[in-house]
């Protein structure tokens, strides 16, 4: 009986870690980074619950020429720099990270802007 108890407990506790790298992963992991240039045409706070900050960014391609980003809570310069891109019609290169995964309350997308570079500036 103590060997069975041994193993239950050993098959517990390894399907918890289990489930906290995946969660940390899914967190904090990234599946790419890159940069997209353009307009900010759009920002917004959205949810019921878990306020996020959404913005749209015009591309200038014909077809998918808006692109959807947010921003971490974490980074109120980098909403400020994007909200007077925007009131001013300047054009930006926005760094983002990737996530493997789009989590509700982080965002209502998968790209996470890190850095706003305001062109002609």
């Amino acid at each position: 009986m103590n060997i069975i108890k041994k193993i239950v407990l050993w098959i517990i506790g390894l399907t918890i870690t289990g489930a906290i790298l995946v969660i940390l992963f899914a967190l904090f992991g990234n599946y790419s980074s890159g940069e997209r240039a353009g307009q900010v045409i759009k920002m917004s706070k959205k949810g019921y619950v878990f306020k996020t900050n959404e913005g749209q960014l015009n591309t200038g391609e014909i077809q998918q020429g808006i692109w959807n980003f947010s921003v971490k809570k974490s980074e109120p310069e980098l909403l400020e720099k994007l909200r007077s891109a925007m009131n001013n019609g300047k054009r930006v290169t926005l760094h983002y990270d990737e996530k493997y995964v789009q989590i509700s309350f982080l965002g209502d997308t998968k790209y996470f802007v890190t850095k706003v570079e305001v062109l002609g500036e």
